[in-house]
């Protein structure tokens, strides 16, 4: 069983100033090959999910050596990635 934790930031001097919005920093994410395999699509049609999604949806890059990266999501970007999902079903 996986277990997701939250971790709360506290706001900078900066932020308070800038009236920037905090937002809590997820503690784990899950590669598009992953999420793939969890919502049984390809990670083609993810990826073209996931060109719609935000940061705030829960989407992320993460770079790896070089030129690298790999899209992952969040618990709550793959709970928004299977709304996109029937979304887009119910509209055919």
């Amino acid at each position: 069983m996986l277990t997701a934790y939250t971790l709360e930031l506290a706001p900078s001097r900066r932020a308070r100033q800038s009236g920037r919005l905090i937002m809590a920093a997820p503690s784990s994410v899950f590669t598009i090959s992953r999420v793939a395999g969890m919502l049984g699509e390809t990670e083609e049609r993810l990826q073209e999910l996931a060109s719609e999604m935000e940061p705030e949806d829960g989407c992320l890059i993460v770079w790896g050596t070089g030129d690298q990266s790999i899209t992952a999501f969040t618990r709550e970007g793959v709970e928004y990635l299977e709304q996109l999902i029937k979304d887009h079903k119910a509209q055919k």
